[in-house]
């Protein structure tokens, strides 16, 4: 398939986050764009209504014509839906974003970032270093990245950085979306039960990494990290004629709260992130670009300007002695190493740590157990559950001491309330001269201006 070829698309379910932005791709590439949706969030709709093609809310089936070349089904979209009824009866191609994707890229080589953490990460250090290097390649990643105007580019160039998600592709196609790609070389960054409603078992869950590196071709390339237990078992079984690269957590030492790259032959390199997780991430990106021709100097030039993906370990402020952190984190993993990465590179400082309970999984009172031990490096645990999520899922509601015992963390507190649990922080503050504070969550805890409450804690 040929952008050329294509001439008008139809997303259904337009608003999700990768859905919106290969629309928007599309149509700076002069294709006759169109979608639908029930309900369309920021930043999408902003950005649909500037380039003229935010649709009304609901399904119109009257759009779905003949005439269209593609429709692209986004996951929200449900097996009944009206419109893609119409596209069923008329007999037109309907495609998952991932497959959409596979078939505008079947003649480049196709890198895929997979894993339970860091897949946003990954993909992003890697466009950032072919930027810095002027190497010419298409993306898919799940973050916003300074830089990079949509998270979704799509043209002539020879290769694709896709970040591959385990979620299923759509309603009509339960098939994870890394499974989509048919990489040449794929990435395993982790592995951690998650989406336990799609994955009833960690067994389930993990079969799904595993048919992922079983696809990687002869004179493909598996990079694994091999300081994850299951990502190291499923990434070191023999597949004939695989280019198998394990790799650990990048050398590094920290001076005055920051890090530094400690190399062998490029001397010492300061960064601009920190933690376990993001050196590891580090030298994915690193395997990666080595395989693609990006010379070794050229990488850590690159690397030292990283500042991060968006909503990943973000600093919001920092003043007084006192700090604030957001982070992206949706699994028990990605929290502990959160707060574990703030605890060693702030030891001096008290570290407050609010976590929102969002995804289905995190939801799950059989899956919190799940989360045992994960903040016990903090000094102060508060736990935030939106009650409108809570009741969307058809969940019962916690009580403190439920998350107590499932934490492992006596001291933990619960809240259900933003402005109750933004108050309970600074109180935490004014008993200590610094403190380092960290929102840590999928979600947007009831869309509380974020902004404004780190100029508070840090005042």
């Amino acid at each position: 398939m040929n952008l050329e070829n294509i001439k008008k698309v139809h997303f259904i379910a337009i608003g999700g986050s990768v859905m919106h932005n290969l629309a928007l791709a599309l149509h700076q590439k002069g294709i006759q764009v169109s979608g639908s949706d029930d309900e369309i969030y920021e930043p999408a709709a902003s950005k649909l209504a500037k380039a003229g093609i935010k649709p009304e809310a609901g399904w119109h089936p009257e759009q779905i014509t003949p005439e269209l070349d593609a429709i692209i089904l986004g996951m929200h979209a449900q097996k009944d839906n009206p419109e893609l009824l119409k596209a069923r009866e008329l007999g037109l191609n309907i495609y998952s974003f991932p497959e959409f994707i596979k078939k505008l890229s079947e003649n480049k080589q196709r890198i895929v970032i997979g894993g339970s953490h860091g897949k946003s990460t990954i993909t992003s250090m890697i466009m950032h270093v072919l930027k810095h290097a002027g190497k010419p390649f298409d993306y898919l990643v799940g973050a916003e990245l300074e830089g990079f105007d949509l998270t979704v580019s799509i043209s002539s160039a020879p290769i694709i950085v896709i970040e591959g998600d385990e979620y299923l592709s759509s309603k009509i196609d339960p098939v994870p979306k890394f499974l989509k790609y048919d990489h040449h070389i794929g990435v395993i960054s982790g592995i951690e039960w998650d989406h336990k409603n799609v994955f009833p078992t960690m067994d389930d869950y993990t079969q799904q990494f595993d048919e992922f590196a079983d696809k990687t071709p002869k004179a493909g390339s598996l990079i694994y990290c091999e300081e994850d237990a299951l990502a190291n078992i499923v990434g070191s079984k023999e597949r004939e004629d695989v280019r198998k690269s394990p790799y650990s957590a990048h050398n590094s030492k920290i001076v005055d709260g920051k890090t530094i790259l400690v190399t062998k032959d490029h001397g010492n390199v300061p960064i601009k992130i920190f933690g376990k997780h993001n050196l590891q991430n580090i030298s994915a990106a690193f395997e990666v670009c080595k395989l693609i021709g990006i010379k070794v100097n050229t990488f850590y030039e690159a690397i030292a300007s990283f500042k991060g993906a968006a909503n990943r370990l973000t600093l919001l402020d920092e003043a007084n002695g006192h700090l604030v952190y957001k982070d992206y984190a949706h699994a028990p993993s990605k929290l502990v190493a959160t707060v574990d990465a703030m605890h060693h590179q702030f030891p001096d400082k008290k570290l407050c740590v609010a976590y929102e309970l969002h995804t289905f999984s995190s939801l799950d009172p059989d899956y919190l157990k799940q989360y045992k031990g994960t903040l016990k490096n903090c000094d102060q645990a508060f736990i935030y559950v939106n009650p409108a999520n809570l009741k969307l899922k058809d969940g019962k509601p916690f009580t403190e001491e439920d998350l107590r015992k499932a934490f492992d963390q006596n001291d933990l507190k619960y809240f259900d309330d933003t402005d109750q649990l933004v108050n309970a922080m600074l109180t935490f503050k004014k008993s200590h001269a610094q403190c380092a504070f960290a929102f840590l969550s999928s979600g947007h805890f009831n869309h509380i201006n974020f902004k404004t409450i780190a100029h508070e804690l840090v005042s």
